[in-house]
């Protein structure tokens, strides 16, 4: 008679699945790093590109479909399972190196990266999901500092790589076979070795009530203090990290500095992000989810300020560095905040409403910042969303509630999922 093991909760008791995942996350990073460094470079080197509006248009694609993909992984996740969603993602991945590397004209740059955000939203939500299914509530901030470190990593990795590669052999096609390894690797390791994790669901909360998707949706972006406050708040942080994606590059070279020069500083930011963020998250469960967002974004806000006012690589590189600390204290933390907040059957579909805003940010700050450096130039435009920054702090500062560490008022897991949080609805 063959013995089913039953799944459980915690790290230990899922080593082997979360460290996979961690792998399988490296490797969805990779795929946007691939373009980090090169892509802005190809826009004006290759494509005769100009307006910094129509550069940072691949921006704008890339973040209104992940956006939308994010949206769509959370609710499927939920109904259908983590692990198909995760294949689909790498699916709609594996074309995405093939178009950058043949693509005769710039709208093909663009719809390669109407692919990469769906890819990025099916696959990292995915694993998102999956981990924190894994290790239950007490250790969440560790399990996403553990996973936005493997995949910001894997951006500063990829970046740095195909910056020096591009250097050596041009911008195209050498750094983007890096990116068919990234796609083939993913879609095996998904595939063959993942498992589905939608079972520990119930070992966390067997008799959690579900809700309806609306009332889900209503309640991240508006009615809860607390959702809203993390969703705004992560709309911003990656509003500025479309603008370091698409602008900065330009803004590095347009004060002579070379290909290998860029690389390094667009690979140092994601870098610092992803080292840092295993102690961040870890942190977070132990201080609480709250401080370490506010503190983040108004590093985040000064390091952006000093990259505008300065204008050599020493003072660059350290802004740069503080900007990745900065993040790194925000993005695993919020992740966390939702989860916490959110109900174990509505959680997947709570993430997805928050990556739906978060990434938004990525299409917003294209468009904001490609339109204010076209008019005022690009130290304006960078310093503009140093300001929205400091201002989204504020706003967490007054509305989020704490949800872990010693100032939380209790479990948000020990209230079911229909009341929780009645009086923030009432109030919001």
């Amino acid at each position: 008679m063959t013995t089913v093991a039953l799944p459980r909760l915690g790290l230990r008791a899922n080593a082997g699945q979360f460290a996979l995942l961690v792998a399988v996350n490296g490797l969805v990073g990779a795929m946007v790093g691939q373009e980090r460094t090169v892509l802005p470079l190809l826009g004006q080197d290759v494509f005769g590109l100009t307006g910094y509006t129509v550069v940072l248009s691949f921006v704008l694609a890339f973040g209104v479909s992940k956006a939308v993909a994010n949206l769509v992984a959370g609710a499927m996740a939920d109904r259908y399972g983590r692990k198909p969603v995760l294949v689909a993602g790498w699916l709609l991945g594996v074309p995405v190196p093939l178009l950058l590397i043949w693509a005769p004209t710039w709208s093909w740059i663009v719809v390669a990266n109407v692919l990469l955000g769906l890819n990025q939203g099916l696959a990292w939500s995915s694993t998102v999901i999956m981990k924190i299914d894994l290790v239950g509530p007490a250790r969440r901030g560790l399990a996403m500092g553990l996973n936005e470190a493997a995949g910001y990593g894997a951006v500063a990795v990829a970046a740095l790589a195909t910056g020096l590669i591009a250097e050596r052999a041009g911008l195209r096609p050498a750094p983007f076979f890096l990116g068919l390894a990234f796609a083939g690797l993913g879609l095996g390791a998904s595939v063959l070795f993942v498992r589905e994790t939608r079972g520990h669901v119930a070992l966390e909360a067997p008799e959690s009530v579900e809700l309806p998707w609306r009332r889900v949706f209503a309640r991240t972006s508006f009615r809860d203090p607390s959702l809203s406050a993390a969703s705004q708040a992560g709309l911003v942080n990656n509003l500025n990290d479309g603008m370091a994606w698409g602008l900065l590059p330009l803004f590095y070279a347009s004060h002579g500095l070379g290909v290998g020069e860029v690389s390094v500083l667009a690979a140092a930011y994601p870098a610092v992000w992803g080292i840092a963020q295993i102690g961040t998250g870890a942190l977070s469960d132990r201080l609480g989810r709250k401080r370490l967002i506010v503190g983040g974004m108004l590093l985040q806000s000064a390091a952006i300020g000093l990259i505008a006012a300065a204008s050599t690589f020493p003072v660059w590189l350290l802004a740069a560095g503080l900007l990745g600390l900065g993040t790194a204290m925000v993005y695993p933390t919020l992740l966390a905040a939702v989860a916490d907040v959110a109900g174990p059957t509505w959680r997947g579909a709570a993430l997805g409403v928050y990556r739906l805003w978060r990434d938004l940010g990525f299409a917003i700050g294209a468009v904001m910042a490609g339109a204010t450096a076209d008019a005022l130039g690009m130290p304006a435009a960078i310093s503009a969303v140093a300001v929205l920054t400091a201002m989204s702090a504020v706003l967490v500062g007054l509305r989020m509630r704490e949800t872990a560490g010693p100032m939380r008022p209790r479990r948000p897991s020990d209230q079911d999922a229909d009341g929780a949080n009645r009086s923030e609805d009432a109030s919001g």
